[in-house]
């Protein structure tokens, strides 16, 4: 029997087991009381002792990770900051489905980025008032109305464990409303690029109906012709949701470059810049 072996007593082996079997390798203090029954200052102990032993890590105020037994007895152990994400939704919603991970944290899911990502960005339901740093990764929440609460799905995170995600459609919209959650929108028309032959047209102005934000309508139209990613048919659907106002291309940069009509935009990034991309 191994030493780290010999320091798990019977109640936290049984803690450890029952978090194994209900897929709670995150698992909040409530969750804890659920399994063992106990409350206040007894809960407290035994989360206590086994943190000292190393065999859980505090990620946050009653929130908690079980930490892998090949890990021995380190005080370091940084989980998928995915499933830190979906525990820290669920702890603040109270609420299994009301979270998805979204924008540039969607986009590096999908692989659609190539630089690496320092921000974890999640849309929810009802609005979150925190913005905590766990092991120096930021956790950036987003409230969606409920019209713009959709296009998500469960994905694979790890070989266990899975997490609600945009789908690609709606990543690349919702990078669309807000690019400054994205890096910019030569980020989101770069990840657009490298997923088109995977993202469904059709659907992508179906959501944007959905949606019905004019500025997603205007970006979309530009980012479709100017890829020659739609038909004229899919292109008239969105010009004809088109009103007279104008919006920046990209809402994270100063109001210069030109105006183009037919989409209603200020340019304020070239097309060439979102053409390179092609080229690279």
């Amino acid at each position: 029997m191994s030493t780290l072996a010999k320091t798990i007593g019977p109640r936290e082996a049984d803690l450890i087991t029952q978090l194994h079997e209900t897929g709670k390798p995150i698992f909040m203090l409530k969750d804890a009381s659920k399994l063992t029954g106990l409350s206040g200052q007894n809960l407290q102990n035994l989360i206590q002792r086994m943190a000292k032993k190393s065999l859980i890590v505090r990620l946050r105020s009653g929130l908690y990770a079980i930490v892998p037994f090949e890990m021995g007895h380190t005080k370091e152990y940084m989980p998928n900051p995915y499933l830190i994400a979906r525990g820290i939704a669920q702890q603040q919603l109270d609420d299994e489905g009301g979270y998805y991970i979204s924008h540039a944290s969607a986009m590096d899911i999908h692989q659609m980025v190539t630089q690496p990502q320092f921000v974890v960005y999640v849309t929810t339901n009802r609005q979150v008032k925190l913005h905590p740093t766990v092991m120096g990764t930021e956790y950036r929440f987003v409230t969606a109305q409920k019209k713009h609460f959709f296009g998500f799905k469960k994905l694979w995170i790890d070989k266990s464990q899975m997490v609600y995600v945009s789908d690609l459609e709606k990543t690349v919209l919702d990078g669309l409303k807000m690019p400054e959650y994205c890096g910019g929108i030569s980020e989101v028309a770069k990840g657009f690029w490298m997923k088109r032959d995977k993202i469904k047209i059709t659907k992508l102005i179906d959501y944007a109906e959905q949606m019905d934000i004019g500025a997603v309508y205007r970006r979309l139209g530009f980012l479709l012709e100017t890829y020659e990613a739609a038909t004229i048919d899919e292109l008239d659907r969105l010009q004809r949701k088109l009103t007279k106002t104008y919006a920046l291309l990209d809402p994270t940069l100063s109001e210069t470059g030109n105006y183009l009509s037919r989409w209603r935009l200020n340019l304020n990034v070239e097309s060439d810049e979102l053409l390179a991309i092609v080229r690279t």
